[in-house]
């Protein structure tokens, strides 16, 4: 049994002095692990470092075997990212969700293609976070868990969504909301429609897929949200509360 495809690498963990257990994505064979003979050697241990771009070859005796990987760069992207706490911080969260939500050896090409195109792009830093937001709640429908974000539950309304709520994951318009906003997660503008994105809304939007992947993706899995996910969203909250101009700051000088 062999297969040969374009991956992305999502982990990479020890399994002896000189090997490694490596979790890729393919379009194709989806989440799939394998044995990196020498992948932890100081020649190979660069190829495997979560988000890099790989051609990966898998051979098995069985289909339902392990299997070892052999791979060979194709753009290493894992390096572009490494100087930027933030882009770094994104692409640690976007791979540790993929590994951790994903089942393993189930085609998702949507969720591949997303993931691929998100992670070229995270040498830009925070301003990529919509894309991020974006790609979890189509990582959300692919798993069956889909947001409906199209109109309001309440009233039907497609104008001045502003809530969702967080038993349903459908949106609610600021009027239909208010008596329960202290209950619903906010929907940032950027997920209907909007072009401009905040380090607040980029909060909000973490906030709100982080709910919807920690009780269904992971949930009903009985598994953690990720690490990286969880300090991921600590980090942009920091961030947006730095952003908030005290009160008086701008008399002050």
């Amino acid at each position: 049994m062999e297969w040969d495809a374009p991956a992305i690498v999502l982990d990479a963990r020890p399994y002896s002095e000189a090997d490694t257990i490596a979790t890729v994505m393919t379009a194709d064979h989806g989440l799939h692990r394998g044995l990196a003979k020498g992948g932890a050697s100081r020649a190979n241990v660069a190829l495997w470092q979560a988000g890099n771009f790989v051609q990966i070859r898998w051979t098995a005796r069985l289909a339902d075997q392990l299997g070892a990987f052999r791979g060979e760069m194709i753009h290493p992207n894992a390096a572009h990212v490494m100087d930027d706490p933030i882009a770094l911080a994104m692409l640690s969260s976007v791979c540790a969700t993929a590994e951790g939500a994903l089942p393993e050896r189930e085609p998702h090409p949507n969720v591949f293609a997303g993931l691929l195109r998100l992670i070229a792009h995270l040498p830009a830093g925070a301003e990529m976070m919509p894309d991020l937001v974006r790609w979890e709640t189509t990582l959300l429908m692919e798993l069956g868990y889909g947001l409906d974000l199209t109109s309001c539950a309440v009233t039907g309304a497609t104008a001045g969504l502003t809530y969702v709520s967080p038993r349903s994951g459908r949106a609610v318009t600021a009027e239909a909301g208010e008596p329960y906003k202290d209950k619903l997660l906010k929907l940032p503008g950027f997920l209907v429609g909007g072009n401009i994105a905040t380090p607040a809304d980029h909060a909000d939007g973490l906030r709100l897929t982080g709910h919807f992947l920690a009780r269904d993706a992971f949930g009903l899995r009985h598994r953690p949200l990720p690490h990286a996910r969880l300090m991921l969203y600590d980090r942009v909250a920091a961030l947006a509360t730095e952003s908030i101009e005290p009160p008086g700051a701008a008399d002050a000088g």
